[in-house]
């Protein structure tokens, strides 16, 4: 295959000129031959790694979410060379690795990997190594990446080559780097993350409220808070331990977040990855589906009971503060045909979004705390707990009105992977019409026309309670019913990210963008209608199943003065990074990044994601950008602005600046 070696340089120095602060190479590669006898030769890789950093041993680490091993690849065939044993690393003891908390077989600074071969044919011989590895610090890791060189046997070290890459290849990844001016404005972004944060521990919390009116967790506030401050010696030792029983409550669901930091280090697009990951989405749906009809009475969905028994046997052979923890897990085993499908809800709630796994902790954190303050409240205000409402039939309403909503619930996860992969099965109105049926079914059965397996015998007429929230359901059909027509009424602000976008409609739609806009896809046919109209250049950076990007389109872009700038002053380019559809043939290629390593682009959204990423040094969505047509920014990107106002003046400044540019 052609090198391209000058070519190959110079966008190298571009593409790190450009996106220095995005990418990172901490280890130089070094690969030479030594000869050691008449046809034995050892293939010596020398790995310099930067301080801080640490390379992995090529044995898998004895743990269950471990460091990515290295691997070597040769291009050994029995008519020039043949490997003689495995690659030899340097032997060096485990060390405690604070990434991945375990001990683990690590390099720092230097390693030198040995691979003895036997040559046949020397005559122009070429030996090709292929690296792949990963490498962390003691707060990240960066993703897996490969490096391969060519060297002979008359000795010198090995050059980088670029074996996959065409010169098609090379032109493409040229044009998927673009040279944005005014970089600087991008640390000025609008986007309040904490804010996201608090919203997303109020919902957990909210999670947590609604799981302890369920009858796994209920009946078992009393029964704990008296257990406590019964089998204390003293009312404080009583305090002190129901105390402890809520704040291990409350860590033992934080844990459970942790994983999904350390997907997050390795990779900072694999949870957005997993969320429009079509396999995954459907999987959440048959879970969902499973969950609902076990909240409905057909079936109890439950953990191992050896689980459980085994935790309380614990707690009741250890005692003091590790028996306590040992009650607190319990707790959360048995509870887990309750909380299980709340929890579900919060995790693909959390992987849908933009904050990956720092939201999904807040969510885990507000929801454990909820379940943990009452037992620690009982306990130091026991008199409360005559207040308590009586367990009965009650308990069995809210897990039948749970069961409709994770009905509900399911169809959005079948609808990401519909969106994603343009199936067109849950059209915008199909999906409506199936909320539609939800909110009706939970109304009349709330009402008393429709019964479950363990409803008791039915009452003459329906608790207020009852009646209260049914009306409330019914409410809400009559609420969703506009949303089928093909009138301005179908924009159901309220609900905007649940279902699928308007354009996305059984009817006839005069564009594929939202609000009728005219949004071009591409982004070079976008900047060629912008220099042909002499008009500003608006990127929107969305995704089919971006819940934010829904509401930035259904709610803030309708306000009439924001579409009207967007229509007429701008011209729009929606960039889709979670498009699945693959490109054709001769549009795919491999992009080749600034530290040399090659990544495959096959799908659309593969590009754009890709070229959000090279360009803004930003992955999350949605992500607003405004250029001229020399790619100056206008102003700081933003990203979601649920504030109409401040969305509408954020415009505004971009055509200001524009106008002053031209002048």
């Amino acid at each position: 295959m052609k090198k391209l070696t000058v070519l190959f340089v110079l966008l190298s120095w571009f593409c790190t000129s450009v996106s220095a602060q995005e990418f990172l190479d901490p280890v130089a590669w070094d690969v030479k031959v030594e000869q050691e006898s008449d046809d034995l030769y050892n293939i010596l890789i020398t790995a310099k790694i930067d301080t801080g950093w640490h390379l992995y041993s090529q044995e898998e680490a004895d743990v269950e979410l471990g460091p990515i091993p290295t691997e070597f690849a040769y291009n050994n065939s029995p008519e020039t060379f043949e490997l003689v044993g495995k690659t030899q690393e340097p032997e060096v003891d485990p060390f405690w690795d604070p990434v991945f908390e375990a001990d683990i077989v690590f390099f720092e600074k230097k390693a030198v990997f040995i691979q003895k071969i036997k040559v046949i044919n020397p005559e122009n011989l070429k030996i090709s190594v292929e690296v792949y590895y990963s490498v962390c610090d003691d707060e990240k890791c960066l993703p897996p990446d490969t490096k391969t060189f060519e060297v002979g046997l008359s000795g010198g070290s090995a050059t980088a080559t670029t074996e996959e890459l065409t010169e098609a290849d090379l032109e493409k990844t040229a044009a998927l780097t673009i040279d944005i001016k005014g970089k600087e404005q991008l640390e000025a972004q609008h986007q309040d993350s904490e804010k996201g944060y608090l919203t997303i521990f109020f919902l957990g919390f909210i999670g947590g409220l609604i799981a302890l009116l369920t009858p796994c967790v209920f009946p078992m506030i009393p029964l704990t808070v008296s257990f406590f401050t019964k089998s204390a010696k003293n009312r404080q030792k009583g305090l002190a331990n129901a105390v402890l029983y809520g704040l291990f409550i409350f860590l033992i669901y934080v844990l459970l977040s942790v994983p999904f930091h350390l997907l997050d280090s390795v990779d900072p697009e694999i949870l957005n990855n997993i969320s429009t990951n079509v396999t995954l989405n459907v999987i959440f749906f048959v879970i969902f589906i499973v969950f609902a009809f076990s909240f409905f009475g057909y079936y109890e969905i439950t953990l191992p009971s050896s689980w459980s028994s085994k935790m309380d046997d614990k707690a009741s052979s250890i005692g003091g503060f590790i028996g306590i923890f040992f009650m607190a897990l319990t707790l959360a085993i048995v509870s887990f045909s309750c909380t299980g499908p709340i929890l579900g809800s919060l995790l693909g709630g959390s992987l849908s979004s933009d904050g990956g796994a720092m939201q999904l902790t807040m969510g885990m954190g507000g929801f454990g705390l909820a379940l943990a303050l009452p037992f620690a409240l009982f306990a130091m205000f026991p008199n409360w707990l005559n207040n308590l409402p009586k367990s009965g039939g009650w308990l069995n309403t809210v897990k039948v009105v749970l069961g409709f909503i994770e009905l509900g619930l399911a169809f959005k996860f079948l609808s990401n992977a519909d969106l994603v992969e343009h199936w067109g099965l849950l059209k915008r109105e199909i999906f409506i019409g199936i909320w539609i049926l939800c909110a009706l079914g939970m109304a009349l059965y709330l009402f008393g026309f429709i019964r479950f397996p363990h409803d008791g015998p039915k009452k003459k007429r329906p608790p207020m309670g009852n009646l209260v929230v049914g009306i409330a359901s019914f409410a809400f059909v009559l609420y969703l019913i506009p949303g089928l027509t093909n009138t301005s009424y179908a924009n159901l602000k309220m609900l905007s990210g649940f279902p699928p976008p308007l354009f996305y409609s059984l009817y006839d739609k005069d564009t594929e963008a939202p609000l009728g806009l005219n949004a071009y896809k591409d982004f070079d046919k976008g900047v060629a209608a912008a220099k042909a109209s002499g008009k500003p250049i608006m990127i929107d950076f969305t995704g089919w199943a971006c819940v934010n990007c829904r509401k930035m389109e259904e709610q803030v872009w309708s306000e009439e003065e924001i579409f009207k700038i967007i229509n007429e002053e701008y011209v729009l380019i929606s960039l889709y990074v979670d498009d699945r559809k693959e490109l054709s043939d001769e549009d795919k290629f491999s992009f080749l990044k600034p530290t040399g390593g090659v990544k495959k682009i096959k799908t659309i959204g593969d590009k754009w994601a890709t070229f959000q990423t090279v360009n803004f040094q930003n992955n999350s969505q949605p992500y607003y950008v405004l250029l001229d047509l020399d790619f100056n920014l206008l102003n700081a990107p933003t990203a979601y602005t649920p504030n109409s106002d401040e969305y509408l003046a954020w415009l505004q400044e971009g055509l200001k600046n524009f106008s002053e540019g031209k002048k």
